[in-house]
């Protein structure tokens, strides 16, 4: 009877170990199976910029141009004086999305007259007002991209950048002459300057 009882105490102990170790095996499988499972809402922001111009290419050139101080240069109104040119941003999609942007300028090949002679002036023409973005500068002193947040190419002149947060359209007029601590030769000087736009969504 005595080794009946042991038999069964043996049973259950082995019994109990067992249960024990299929309870502590399924709960660590449970505990693994749900740090690796769960719910996540993955939110993609988007958003656009362009510009657009009236005139046949987007840039604006000066041939043999005299020198010129700084407020008549502020002054010049017409054709081959002036470059209009309009950057809408379009923000679309969920979140608060905002948009790096850069307005850039690159010189054309052929150009001859150097960085050095030549002063931008931008300006914003919202509404009826014509208001500084850029002051009279000389195009060799402007900055220049480099791996910016824009996606601009790197080495190019920054006239403007910034961010957008809201659906937005700006009007520019972008005026360029040659400085008057130019030296006027007797050869043809030509200096063209190309305008671009970059935009980028800011990540999220």
């Amino acid at each position: 009877m005595k080794n009946e009882d042991n038999s069964k105490q043996v049973l259950l102990s082995v019994l109990g170990v067992a249960i024990l170790v299929v309870a502590v095996v399924g709960v660590s499988f449970a505990a693994f199976s749900f740090s690796k499972t769960g719910q996540v809402t993955n939110t993609i922001t988007t958003g656009t910029i362009s510009m657009s111009y009236s005139e046949p290419q987007n840039g604006i050139t000066l041939t043999n141009a005299l020198p010129m101080n700084d407020e008549t240069g502020k002054a010049l109104e017409g054709e081959n004086n002036t470059f209009d040119f309009t950057v809408t941003a379009t923000i679309s999609g969920s979140g608060d999305t905002t948009i790096n942007y850069a307005i850039t300028a690159v010189t054309t090949p052929g150009t001859s007259l150097t960085d050095d002679y030549v002063k931008v002036y931008l300006t914003n023409m919202n509404g009826s007002a014509d208001t500084e973005i850029l002051e009279p500068t000389v195009v060799s002193s402007l900055p220049k991209t480099s791996s910016d947040d824009s996606g601009a190419t790197d080495g190019q002149y920054i006239l403007e950048s910034g961010t957008f947060d809201a659906t937005t359209t700006n009007s520019y007029r972008l005026r360029m002459w040659v400085a008057d601590n130019f030296s006027v030769g007797q050869s043809s000087e030509t200096y063209t300057l190309k305008v671009n736009v970059y935009g980028a969504a800011d990540a999220q």
